[in-house]
């Protein structure tokens, strides 16, 4: 959340995909990835927001995080990250905290 995109670079499996339900739809590997986040920070001017809270389960980690939406209102999101051998391999976004946590079974 630091914007430390070579830091995170080295986390991520060279296939992670990321996306909000529909993994076709998402980033299909590492280089779309971080470029889609690189896209966004800089149009957002900084990373996404500020981690509020990590819950654990298994290989999978629930991170929700506070940030601003369109209005400039702060609103919370969540990212269901999921890891194997010590990387990520798929990120899921949801709009709703509630169902991430779900998704995991938290």
């Amino acid at each position: 959340m630091r914007g430390d995109l070579d830091a995170l670079e080295e986390i991520l499996d060279p296939d992670v995909k990321w996306h909000g339900g529909n993994p076709a739809e998402g980033c299909q590997d590492r280089v779309q990835t971080l470029a889609f986040m690189r896209k966004n920070w800089m149009r957002r001017g900084a990373p996404p927001g500020e981690v509020v809270e990590l819950l654990g389960a298994g290989d999978k980690v629930v991170v929700i995080i506070r940030r601003t939406d369109g209005d400039g209102e702060p609103e919370l999101v969540a990212n269901l990250t999921r890891f194997r051998d010590g990387k990520v391999v798929e990120m899921v976004h949801y709009p709703n905290p509630d169902d991430a946590r779900a998704a995991a079974g938290v």
